[in-house]
């Protein structure tokens, strides 16, 4: 009799474990869910012929996340299109390697331009890569390195190179125009 109560109470907490568990995750997965249908989609999109659809998909919907998540700061948007051991290749001198990094570097250029926007110009898929020409543009609100912005444009590129793992992002090289955003910023002056 003690077996078959011990068995009841253990089928109670696992039930209970797993609805918490079910909770936990859709409360971290619905502001993904909620966005999905506003991911930033490419203005050109070459994939390979020879890339399996599913793979593609996949790698171009981890690609729309991770450009949206520059658009919107959402963490979740990082966190579903980021490996968890993401590597950032081109890492710049003070960011944290990592999911960190991203997240940091995306709540930096929020507060200076609060309502930037990132255009997928191109999107390049082939093998285990995706290729994205980003479009940045906004107004400079906020403040950056104590610089208090006083509305001016923001209109600068970048080039992201992303390699594919499981769905996710794994490895980043990235450069971008920062000559003309600190221009933009009127930090440096040319």
């Amino acid at each position: 009799m003690a077996n078959v109560l011990n068995s009841l109470a253990s089928n109670r907490a696992a039930r209970a474990s797993r609805a918490t568990l079910v909770a936990g995750l859709f409360a971290l997965l619905a502001p993904i869910a909620a966005h999905a249908d506003d991911l930033v989609h490419p203005k050109e999109l070459i994939v390979e012929q020879s890339l399996p659809t599913a793979q593609a998909q996949r790698q171009i919907l981890a690609a729309r996340r991770y450009d949206t998540f520059w658009t919107t700061g959402e963490p979740a948007l990082a966190r579903a299109a980021l490996a968890a051991d993401f590597t950032d290749r081109t890492l710049p001198h003070g960011r944290a390697q990592g999911i960190e990094g991203p997240l940091a570097a995306s709540k930096t250029f929020h507060t200076a331009v609060p309502d930037v926007h990132c255009d997928v110009e191109q999107m390049i898929v082939a093998g285990d890569r995706v290729i994205a020409h980003l479009r940045f543009t906004g107004h400079f609100t906020g403040t950056f390195n104590g610089v208090q912005g006083a509305g001016r444009p923001i209109d600068f590129i970048a080039t992201d190179i992303y390699r594919i793992r499981d769905g996710k992002i794994a490895d980043n090289w990235h450069i971008e125009d920062n000559l003309t955003l600190l221009q933009q910023l009127g930090i440096v002056k040319m």
